[in-house]
């Protein structure tokens, strides 16, 4: 594919960002603005993390802003959103990024309830008020441990809780079989195992590219996931 002739798709295509739990949208900057210099329409979604439903409502709204075909992204606890919200017309694909890959009738609870065997549990605190975080001394390590320790920490300190009802939100219509998939598998990862990734990618059907990373990939090798969703752009 030449400059000119990727550049030409490119600016057909939008890509939508969907952020996952415990961050927020401002993750996807590097992202974004690899992308946005290659030409295509960037959108970005900001989650409640309160309620599943209504996180995939504002991602529903979101694509329905998109002026082309959408490329849409998750992240972790947003490949949960993706997978509800992925079956709408305008969508080419989906790409997964460290992400949880429900089926119909499986929350992320599940998913992640999962034992895996030789992995670590995430370091999450007990729920207060509905909501629960990520022990904060051992954010980094879990979630971060390949980026910057000082945005590390503040990432801990900023951390936005994370809903039970999102957790436990079940899906209804899993995208992935219907749409084509890709997933980027952080095979360093202490959130959600790399054998757990895997596995979720396969049944699937995705493809799968693995990287050396923490959970926080978008921020650890924003290069990484801008070829993966450039692939993904591509006419199948």
């Amino acid at each position: 594919m030449t400059l000119d002739t990727s550049r030409r798709l490119s600016e057909s295509i939008s890509v939508v960002l969907v952020h996952g739990a415990f961050v927020d949208a401002s993750g996807w900057r590097k992202v974004y603005e690899i992308l946005s210099q290659d030409g295509y329409e960037v959108l970005v979604v900001q989650n409640s993390a309160a309620t599943f439903a209504q996180d995939v409502e504002r991602t529903k709204g979101v694509i329905a802003e998109a002026a082309h075909p959408v490329v849409l992204v998750g992240h972790s606890y947003g490949g949960a959103v993706i997978t509800e919200a992925g079956l709408e017309e305008k969508i080419l694909s989906l790409v997964y990024l460290a992400a949880f890959v429900p089926d119909a009738g499986e929350s992320v609870f599940d998913l992640a309830s999962q034992e895996v065997p030789g992995a670590d549990k995430a370091p999450l605190l007990p729920p207060k008020d509905g909501f629960i975080k990520i022990d904060p001394l051992k954010f980094a390590a879990a979630f971060s441990a390949d980026i910057d320790p000082v945005e590390a920490q503040f990432m801990a300190a900023a951390q936005r809780p994370w809903g039970l009802e999102a957790v436990q939100g079940k899906i209804t219509s899993a995208a992935w079989k219907a749409k084509p998939s890709f997933y980027l598998l952080a095979t360093e990862d202490r959130m959600i195992p790399a054998q757990a990734q895997a596995a979720m990618a396969a049944r699937a059907g995705a493809a799968v590219v693995a990287v050396s990373s923490s959970h926080a990939v978008m921020l650890s090798q924003p290069d990484e996931v801008a070829a993966l969703i450039r692939t993904a752009a591509e006419p199948k």
